[in-house]
């Protein structure tokens, strides 16, 4: 089955251009939160870490294919809102940022992918919607999905988005 509904859109923010992502959970704040961060919960669906986050950096490592361990620098740390974090190092480092809202027993998910540029989309939307859906099947109990069926299925809904002007500001 190819995925062609893409979920995410850009974003900017102060320090360039995103795509975000939301899910939205029907459960509490905490159990999201264990799912997202605890490091034996997320091998199941991304990976894990070694570390303690709340020190400023850990140890990443993608499960499958991309079994390298990264150094990660956990930039924000606010259990159970929100988590921001560099992943590897020098000009290579992907930023990511997930927030966490909790209202009438449900909790959206938001995830933030930084881009170097606007064509990065094509590899990094269908990258992060394979992921989270994979997070959404684990957490109930479904199936997880296949990698095939996104790329190359997305890579051109992500190609065609249309990237916003940067804002600037009027009378400078």
């Amino acid at each position: 089955m190819t995925i062609t509904r893409a979920t995410g859109h850009y974003v900017r923010k102060d320090d360039g251009l995103y795509l975000q992502f939301d899910r939205l959970f029907h459960a509490p704040i905490e159990e999201v939160w264990y799912s997202l961060t605890n490091p034996n919960a997320m091998q199941a669906w991304i990976g894990t870490y070694t570390g303690i986050p709340s020190t400023g950096a850990v140890r990443f490592r993608m499960s499958g294919d991309e079994g390298e361990w990264r150094n990660a620098s956990v930039l924000l740390w606010d259990p159970p809102h929100r988590v921001r974090a560099d992943i590897g190092e020098d000009e290579s480092a992907i930023r990511v940022y997930c927030h966490l809202r909790e209202a009438g027993g449900m909790t959206t998910l938001t995830l933030g992918h930084r881009l170097q540029s606007g064509t990065d989309a094509a590899a990094v939307g269908p990258r992060c919607d394979y992921y989270l859906d994979r997070f959404a099947a684990v957490r109930a109990g479904r199936a997880l999905p296949e990698r095939s069926d996104y790329d190359p299925g997305l890579v051109d809904t992500y190609r065609a988005l249309h990237v916003p002007a940067p804002v600037t500001e009027v009378g400078r």
